[in-house]
């Protein structure tokens, strides 16, 4: 494989490990958990993973542990630092006992399911270690819910020698696991399953995750590229630049590079919704700021919008709620596209149909027919950013006619998504990924199973970051996927009451006004620590 210059440096990187995981380990046991939602519908459907106890790794004697083998699988979309877990977890289980092995299995869950695997040699991890990408064993989006993938599972992992099955994943990919671990456990298969908190949209965290892997990553990826779009912006002064975050569920990522770069806007879709915002809202929010700017000769600026916004203003989430559960049914799945759309609007309510009538047609189109694998609408696909400077257009030319407003609007339109899923990790993630990993074979040496692998105390130096597992059965909750209630990890939105969202609403108003942009420039690898291992202000301002 050739490599870039960087890449030959930065394969040279040791990663930093918390000082308890440097030599063997103890686990010390907290007291018995529930989940945060539906206890007893949660405890019913996981009896034999329900209830475990979180725990902390500390210092240890040294046990002699027979060989075993391990598995390893990274779902869903690309995130930084995935490599770095596994590199971790590999070191980790090497160090246990050398004669243990590490397979990875292709593109996703569906490499579990159709036997399709790699062991992961020295050789080959050696040109991996503090790379972006998954593309060692690939990711897949297959989800594990059928007893038949299960057992299917299990003949390719007996087969293999493997004790523990690894699953790198967000929030479905890890309540996946968790289902996985509760059939094994309850058929006393013997093979543990234990997850690893990933997603760049840094919805996966919770007081015991502070942050998924990745985000820190992606949001400097991003922050960057904004940067050089606001000193771009600021020597034309001659556009507003709208920009489309990842995000589609909540706005950390919006948040965080707002933080970093101090826009002019900042959407935040927790808040539109809090709010009862309508579009209408939003358009007239966006359009004063521009107004107010072109009054003083500022004919430019940037508007930072979450992908999953559209989602969040209630007048539209509530007609996606009837839309997604109209097309669920049976009936509504056997027609053809155009005909889908005649359906839904002889069924929705009359106060939904107003809003689907009021919307641009290829808005109403997308939101009626296209889904995801979880059957939910495909916000990425929806120009929200060119939806919003189209509307804030038209009101701006209303408002010059009524003399309310004076200046020139010139648009651009950005969507950053994949520029940020595969990037090199920063230090951050690089050492957090694997601890992730590494931390994540103690799991397994220590017998458990339906656990997530978790490091805290991240703002601090990382030898004193602390080590251990929380149970996913914690995390969960019912909520309805496909018409159906289902047991799943519930998201972490972006808190009004955080330190992050108030310290940025303190200063909104200024950067709206004036011109206070930040240019935070490229992840730096190597150079002072404040310039290189610091992380996220999120993690900042959470923990001061």
């Amino acid at each position: 494989m050739e490599k870039s210059a960087l890449q030959i440096a930065r394969a040279a990187y040791q990663p930093k490990l918390p000082k308890a995981l440097l030599g063997p380990v103890v686990a010390k046991e907290g007291k018995p958990t529930q989940s945060v939602g539906d206890q007893e519908e949660i405890k019913a459907l996981f009896p034999n993973t329900y209830g475990m106890p979180v725990i902390e790794f500390e210092a240890g004697e040294q046990k002699k542990l027979e060989p075993f083998n391990v598995g390893i699988i990274l779902s869903g979309g690309q995130a930084p630092g995935g490599h770095n877990v596994i590199s971790g977890l590999f070191d980790g289980v090497k160090s246990l006992n050398p004669a243990n092995k590490l397979y990875g299995f292709i593109l996703g869950p569906g490499g579990l399911v159709d036997h399709k695997y790699m062991e992961i040699t020295p050789e080959l991890m050696d040109e991996y270690r503090n790379t972006g990408g998954f593309d060692i064993i690939g990711s897949g989006r297959t989800k594990l819910e059928e007893v038949d993938q299960f057992e299917k599972g299990i003949q390719i992992l007996r087969e293999l020698g493997i004790k523990a099955l690894v699953i790198i994943g967000g929030d479905d990919s890890n309540t996946n696991a968790c289902v996985l671990a509760e059939y094994y456990a309850a058929k006393k298969y013997g093979v543990q399953v234990i997850g690893c908190p990933k997603t760049i949209d840094g919805d996966l965290k919770n007081e015991q995750i502070e942050t998924s892997f990745g985000f820190d990553t992606a949001c400097k990826t991003y922050s960057e590229l904004i940067g050089n779009i606001q000193r771009d912006c600021n020597s034309a002064r001659k556009y507003w630049h709208f920009i489309k975050l990842m995000g589609r569920s909540a706005s950390h990522i919006a948040l965080e590079c707002a933080l970093q770069c101090q826009p002019n806007i900042c959407l935040i879709s927790e808040e539109v919704e809090a709010k009862n915002m309508s579009l209408d809202d939003v358009v007239t929010y966006i359009a004063q700021a521009v107004a107010v700017r072109a009054a003083e000769g500022n004919n430019f600026g940037t508007v930072l919008i979450p992908e999953g916004l559209i989602e969040f203003i209630p007048a539209i989430k509530k007609l996606i709620a009837q839309l997604n559960d109209i097309l669920a049914t049976p009936e509504a799945q056997n027609l053809g596209r155009s005909e889908q759309i005649d359906f839904v609007k002889t069924h929705i309510s009359k106060e939904n149909l107003e809003v689907f009538n009021s919307l641009p047609t290829s808005v109403a189109r997308q939101l009626a027919l296209d889904r995801d694998p979880h059957g939910n609408v495909q916000v990425s696909l929806i120009e929200t950013e060119k939806l919003l400077s189209a509307m804030v257009a038209v009101k701006l030319e209303q408002w010059k006619k009524e003399g309310k407003y004076v200046g020139k609007f010139g648009t651009q339109h950005h969507f950053f998504g994949y520029e940020g899923r595969c990037a090199a990790p920063s230090n951050y993630d690089a050492d957090y990924c694997y601890s992730l990993g590494y931390n994540a074979s103690r799991l397994i040496a220590n017998g458990k199973t339906g656990y997530m692998s978790v490091i805290r105390n991240t703002t601090a130096p990382a030898a004193e970051w602390i080590a251990g597992g929380v149970p996913i059965t914690m995390m969960m909750n019912m909520e309805k996927r496909n018409g159906k209630m289902k047991p799943v990890i519930r998201k972490a939105l972006v808190e009004l009451d955080g330190a992050p969202f108030k310290f940025f609403a303190s200063k909104r108003d200024v950067w709206a006004k004036e011109t206070a942009y930040v240019y935070p420039g490229p992840i730096q690898y190597w150079g002072p620590t404040e310039v290189c291992d610091q992380p996220t202000k999120t993690l900042q301002l959470e923990h001061k």
